[in-house]
């Protein structure tokens, strides 16, 4: 994220600090509309086609499809495809996804370099930390699609539904999620899976804060799913 570091260098605070709040608003306005066009001109030099979101969701649940059904093709991994995102990346899906080393996107999607921006904390939680680096790819990197995803036997979830004391840091996302699990204690069934679909629709409620995920939302350029992964068969189910 060059343009990042780039746009937050200790010079231009200072020239922040003299300009003042509307001069700060401006420039990051700025800021934003020179680094789409430079996105967009790159798209257009290497010859990629732009998806809407309902082509980006088919995209990406075609390839889980092939995977579960293991007949992978596993797409844009090679030597020519690292040479063709190495100067810029434009991909097609944002995942907020659990840690859990079984719930990779790029292979569940069976999908490839550049493909999906990847946002992965335990519990799939809309952090603050999380939410800037989704802010960033649906709004310079323009992705049409974004995707919290859950899974079964999800540990965090778990951890939560139980609410027991835990050592270290390891609890820290516990009350992200307690939230979620409060909307469905009282509902039938196993209540840790009843928790895993609520924590994704509460943590979708959280990035719709964002001004600008919502704004993308509202403007049709940007869809915002749910998904649940089933560990065992490896299907992911959109969660309504």
């Amino acid at each position: 994220m060059n343009y990042i570091n780039h746009f937050i260098h200790r010079r231009d605070f200072l020239k922040i600090g003299s300009i003042g709040a509307f001069g700060f608003a401006t420039t990051v306005s700025g800021w934003l509309w020179q680094q789409k066009s430079a996105q967009a001109a790159d798209l257009s030099a290497i010859g990629l086609p732009s998806l809407s979101p309902d082509e980006a969701l088919q995209k990406l649940m075609a390839g889980n499809q092939r995977f579960a059904q293991h007949h992978p093709q596993h797409p844009d991994q090679t030597e020519v495809r690292v040479r063709e995102v190495a100067q810029a990346q434009h991909p097609f899906a944002t995942v907020l996804s659990c840690a859990d080393s079984r719930v990779s996107a790029e292979i569940v999607f069976d999908q490839g370099i550049g493909d999906i921006f990847d946002v992965r904390i335990a519990g799939n939680i809309a952090t603050s930390a999380a939410i800037g680096s989704i802010e960033y790819a649906v709004a310079l990197l323009e992705t049409p699609l974004l995707m919290v995803l859950g899974h079964e036997r999800c540990g965090a979830v778990t951890a939560a539904v139980q609410n027991q004391p835990l050592p270290g840091e390891i609890g820290t996302f516990v009350k992200a999620i307690l939230p979620a699990v409060d909307r469905v204690k009282d509902q039938p069934g196993d209540a840790i899976d009843n928790a895993v679909t609520a924590n994704v629709r509460y943590q979708m409620e959280q990035l719709q804060r964002s001004s600008l995920v919502s704004e993308r939302i509202q403007s049709g350029q940007l869809k915002l799913v749910g998904g649940r992964y089933d560990l065992d068969s490896g299907i992911v189910t959109l969660v309504a």
